[in-house]
């Protein structure tokens, strides 16, 4: 095989490797039915004996209803994950419905193992990503009923409801547990809490301000 084929070969075969771990790994059965009782600590959540699975163990009600939205950021999330629908356990795949009262935001945030489609049901939302540093460019782009849009696993993203009245949309994932790190809670709002010099010289704010953003989270 000469060198340039040798050289070609293995990029494919990286290429295919990577695309592999795009997402959760994939199940080696017919499914994994998530048991929260079995205190086993592992990658996952340990599999419920198949024998006792029954319809409810794939199945979640209630998306139909409205998130209260009665909050300081106008919105509200209703996830579908493994931990609402235990049959999704080694399938990498959710669901979160988004309700956003007018003028509502789903603030800055990522989601560490997980990509993201979302739908927009009902309404007009601003929605945008940025990417990774030194570039930290914001793609950003104004959504309507029946528009779709895409978040790339791990980028900081939001979406900001810019319509008349309310919004609603429902995004997929690919993990059935993506996690959510909201930046504002996470760095502000951390347990035990970040000293205030790491915070001052990191965003470039006085002791007070920082104070203030503590207490608000």
């Amino acid at each position: 095989m000469a060198t340039h084929d040798f050289l070609s070969f293995v990029l494919v075969a990286i290429s295919f490797t990577v695309l592999a771990f795009a997402s959760d790994q994939n199940p080696l059965q017919d499914f994994c039915v998530a048991d929260p009782t079995i205190q086993v600590l592992m990658n996952g959540l340990p599999c419920k004996d198949p024998k006792t699975v029954e319809a409810n163990d794939f199945s979640f009600g209630g998306l139909h209803q409205s998130g209260n939205t009665s909050n300081p950021l106008g919105s509200a999330v209703t996830p579908v994950t493994v931990y609402e629908i235990p049959g999704l356990n080694t399938l990498g795949i959710s669901l979160v419905r988004v309700d956003y009262a007018r003028g509502g935001v789903n603030p800055p945030h990522t989601h560490p193992r997980a990509s993201e489609i979302l739908t927009v049901l009902e309404g007009s939302l601003e929605v945008g990503f940025v990417t990774s540093s030194p570039e930290n460019r914001r793609i950003t782009k104004v959504l309507h009923k029946g528009d779709v849009f895409v978040f790339p696993i791990g980028l900081v993203h939001y979406q900001k409801n810019v319509g008349p009245g309310n919004a609603v949309a429902i995004a997929a994932l690919s993990s059935q547990n993506p996690g959510v790190i909201i930046i504002a809670e996470a760095v502000f709002g951390s347990v035990p809490e970040m000293c205030d010099d790491v915070l001052m010289k990191s965003f470039q704010l006085d002791e007070g301000a920082v104070g203030y953003l503590k207490s608000k989270f």
